[in-house]
């Protein structure tokens, strides 16, 4: 046997206010998830059937009205947005500044450094990938280096050349 709900008249008269009032289809159906059993008694699954919902999907939309106070939230209200970040946007633009400006002074940025200063910064450990993440989020790319060493000397490497094929004995 289901539990049935109780619902007081003030909640039955703002989810009807809400029903009314309704800018978003996830704000109707916050207001129909209440108001279905509540005037007719239909039990959980039956409210979720009506609505075209998962039984737990309407529990969750009662539950979001309850803890609104009845005025009922809007999809982007819950949706979206950094949960578990380590820092704020404008922190990691503080944090970055100078690797940023070491790296406008054409030095070569390595990940090793940028990960223990993040720890050091955050106050535990976090993985690797958190790094990459957060140069990625910043616009920060991995750049190869130049295949030849800046120090190459070109006339050596070709004087090895001509000389090498007399050194190796015919197969």
């Amino acid at each position: 046997m289901t539990r049935t709900s109780i619902y007081d008249d003030s909640e039955i008269e703002a989810a009807r206010q809400l029903a009314a009032d309704a800018k978003t289809l996830m704000q109707l159906r916050q207001s129909q998830a209440i108001l279905i059993p509540a005037l007719t008694g239909a039990s959980l699954e039956t409210t979720a059937a009506i609505l075209g919902l998962s039984r737990d999907r309407a529990c969750v939309l009662r539950r979001q009205f309850r803890a609104s106070g009845g005025q009922g939230l809007d999809a982007q209200e819950q949706r979206g947005g950094r949960r578990r970040e380590l820092m704020s946007e404008q922190d990691e633009i503080k944090f970055l500044t100078p690797w940023s400006e070491k790296a406008q002074g054409g030095g070569v940025l390595v990940v090793p450094p940028i990960h223990a200063a993040l720890e050091h910064a955050v106050g535990h450990k976090v993985p690797k990938s958190t790094v990459y993440r957060l140069l990625a989020r910043h616009g920060w790319r991995k750049i190869a280096p130049d295949t030849r060493h800046p120090n190459v000397d070109v006339g050596a490497q070709e004087l090895f050349k001509k000389t090498l094929p007399g050194r190796l004995p015919k197969q």
